[in-house]
């Protein structure tokens, strides 16, 4: 079946992004939430009221979305009315819902070596490695490129992380040779770490897995993602006395 047509107002709103640089995931969140408000509503967001918004909040809670998701849904919604629509009046209805912070899992120093030990591969025991070396988030470590390799300053580079930003990250001796065992054994040509195509790198999703898979293997009963190895680096950056705006430049002060 060919792709429905995109209506003028959808448009009009993707090119509103498109000209603030929102990355194609966030562009396409924005859209998705907009759908999901226009599908609640029964009729064009344009025509919404401020009684609609507020309805739609109370909807969302009543569904017990996640405060996170109700969260993004009102920045998309903002973003709609405010800059798309330039109706900003509309959007005062919206309340952002404070989040409960909850201790994030971190892992022991023996537990992350077994972990690494029992990742399914040389490539994805690399790949974790850089995750739990470097305090890098997933999709992070997932395009990281041959060349970002710098073995001279011992540095990553990080090509547009979080807020479209590059960076430098630190790179330990025993991180480099480590890349290096994974180069000589695959020979990567331009992702450091490819996917089952080697155009493509790895995907977000295939670092989980193999998150998954050795964490199971290890033994280790504790909920454990890729995130988690970034939590672990700064715990044990900050058990070994560094100082925590050392660890805060480290982790570029965001989660």
């Amino acid at each position: 079946m060919p792709d429905q047509p995109i209506s003028p107002l959808r448009q009009r709103m993707i090119d509103d992004m498109t000209a603030r640089r929102f990355s194609e995931a966030t562009r396409k969140e924005y859209v998705r939430h907009v759908r999901t408000f226009a599908v609640f509503l029964g009729r064009s967001p344009e025509t919404a009221t401020h009684e609609d918004l507020r309805r739609f909040q109370l909807h969302m809670a009543q569904q017990q979305i996640s405060p996170g998701s109700i969260n993004a849904a009102i920045a998309a919604l903002r973003f709609f009315f405010t800059v798309t629509l330039e109706r900003p009046d509309l959007v005062r209805p919206l309340r952002i819902v404070t989040e409960p912070r909850k201790a994030p899992v971190v892992l022991s120093a023996e537990e992350v070596a077994r972990l690494l030990e029992a990742a399914p591969g040389v490539k994805y025991k690399a790949a974790l490695s850089v995750a739990y070396g470097a305090g890098l988030r997933v999709s992070e470590v997932a395009n990281l490129k041959v060349s970002d390799i710098d073995s001279q300053r011992m540095t990553l580079r990080v090509e547009q992380g979080k807020g479209q930003r590059d960076r430098y990250v630190m790179l330990s001796p025993l991180l480099l040779e480590l890349l290096r065992d994974w180069w000589r054994a695959a020979r990567p040509q331009v992702w450091l770490f490819p996917g089952q195509n080697p155009i493509n790198p790895v995907t977000p999703r295939q670092l989980n897995r193999a998150v998954t898979a050795a964490k199971n293997l290890a033994g280790i009963s504790k909920r454990v993602s890729p995130h988690t190895l970034r939590h672990s680096f700064a715990t044990h950056l900050l058990e070994q006395g560094v100082d925590i705006r050392v660890i805060q430049v480290l982790l570029e002060m965001a989660t």
